[in-house]
């Protein structure tokens, strides 16, 4: 019998490589090799991954076909894609309005056993609705970066962003980071990056950030008075999985302007505001939950055409043996992008 290596969570500081028998296509899915597998920041709130142990970690494999069922079309074997974890029907009435994530297809796993093993299948769903070929100009690291992007994509469509908008980007991890990258072909004018460590501070400015705002030492909404001159900005997007930073995003946002809450709070948290406030400033919020498959495929436009990369954002990689220190690294929160799980070395 086959076997392959996985990385599996019992609990948050639990992470045990294992071997488990290889997975076996049904006759309409595909046997993926994984090549390299990125590692979500959401993946390392310990609230919202330890719901779902014991589980085989990862969403964000990108990898070769090596097996089709005889049924599975659209592809061949050898083809290198990206799969994304969720697919939705495209027929349901969430699908009809785009509302892809509240599909209950899209909401059922669509690789086993998880992305940070040796080999996944893709179930059919995935791979007919959501799995996409990579182009020769691309490599495995870069498709590790379709769905995140995806995720910001779907974040700067809903914000409502419009030309000549400043652009606040609250929290510069990876996700942060992709916002202030494709900031422009959204149409910003000026973006603003807030974080606590200088490093990512920097980074921001190297990858197109106007200014930034070390939130160690200043205000953010004093900081965003002087750089707007008392304006705000019209589109804010808000990070950090917690209520402070969004409560700091509605005090920096723009009259007529929109915060989007990218990231859910902590358990237990409570946002309390005033109306009236939202209300005669005529302020927007919006969320923005995962992505669907019309966001896939705008972020490998932009990948291919160049705007984003995973040369710009891949820090560290680490092997499969390594997941455990690799999950460490992404909780710190501090001098790293994008982590990955390399399967290629």
């Amino acid at each position: 019998m086959k076997t392959m290596k996985v990385a599996r969570l019992y609990s948050f500081g639990d992470i045990r490589v294992e071997e488990e028998p290889l997975p076996e296509p049904s006759a309409e899915e595909a046997l993926v090799r994984v090549r390299a597998s990125g590692i979500c920041s959401g993946d390392v709130m310990p609230w919202y991954i330890e719901k779902k142990a014991p589980l085989v970690l990862g969403h964000e494999p990108a990898g070769e076909i090596v097996e089709l069922g005889k049924d599975a079309g659209g592809f061949k074997r050898g083809d290198r894609v990206f799969v994304h974890h969720h697919a939705p029907c495209m027929n349901c009435s969430y699908c009809r309005r785009g509302d892809y994530v509240q599909c209950p297809s899209w909401r059922l796993m669509g690789i086993r056993p998880g992305g940070i093993s040796e080999y996944i299948v893709v179930s059919a769903l995935s791979l007919k609705n959501d799995t996409l070929r990579l182009p020769d100009s691309l490599g495995f690291e870069d498709g590790v970066l379709v769905e995140p992007l995806a995720c910001v994509v779907k974040s700067m469509r809903r914000s409502g962003l419009k030309r000549g908008d400043t652009l606040l980007v609250i929290g510069l991890g990876v996700m942060g980071m992709l916002h202030v990258m494709v900031a422009r072909e959204f149409g910003a004018g000026f973006v603003v990056g807030a974080d606590m460590v200088r490093y990512r501070l920097n980074r921001a400015l190297e990858l197109g950030a106007d200014e930034v705002v070390d939130v160690s030492k200043e205000s953010l909404k004093e900081a965003m008075e002087r750089i707007t001159k008392g304006k705000g900005a019209e589109v804010v997007i808000v990070g950090p999985n917690s209520v402070e930073a969004m409560k700091q995003a509605l005090e920096c946002v723009s009259s007529g302007g929109t915060v989007v809450f990218f990231t859910p709070a902590r358990p237990g948290e409570k946002l309390s505001l005033d109306p009236n406030y939202i209300y005669f400033r005529d302020i927007n919020i919006v969320t923005s939950y995962s992505c669907g498959p019309d966001d896939t495929r705008e972020a490998l436009r932009l990948m291919e055409k160049g705007t984003v990369r995973a040369e710009s954002l891949v820090t560290h990689r680490f092997s499969i043996e390594e997941t455990k220190r690799a999950y460490d690294l992404v909780a710190q929160a501090g001098e790293s992008l994008k982590v990955i799980i390399d399967f290629c070395s």
